[in-house]
């Protein structure tokens, strides 16, 4: 079973690698999709993968790496609408 997730990450999380350490989780976790920054300061998740593993994203996604300052983090189910085979920075 596979579930997909569209995830806002706010606060101090540009210029602090939180991309790179996101697929190095992602990865690890089994999960697809992609990370990119976005114009307003935060940063973009869609996460494709086992609930069990997108949870596990998700409460990464609070503390971000060590320079990451996450001030809040908002979920939401999303449509599938790309075959990810990868997890990418974007």
């Amino acid at each position: 079973m596979s579930e997909c997730l569209h995830i806002i990450v706010k606060g101090r999380v540009q210029g602090v690698y939180f991309r790179a350490y996101t697929q190095k989780q992602a990865v690890k976790l089994n999960v697809k999709g992609f990370v990119r920054n976005l114009p307003d300061g935060s940063v973009e998740i869609v996460a494709s993968g086992h609930p069990d593993e997108l949870k596990k994203l998700v409460a990464w996604c609070h503390k971000g790496p060590i320079l990451a300052k996450v001030s809040e983090v908002i979920t939401t189910p999303h449509e599938v609408d790309e075959h990810f085979e990868m997890f990418e920075v974007r």
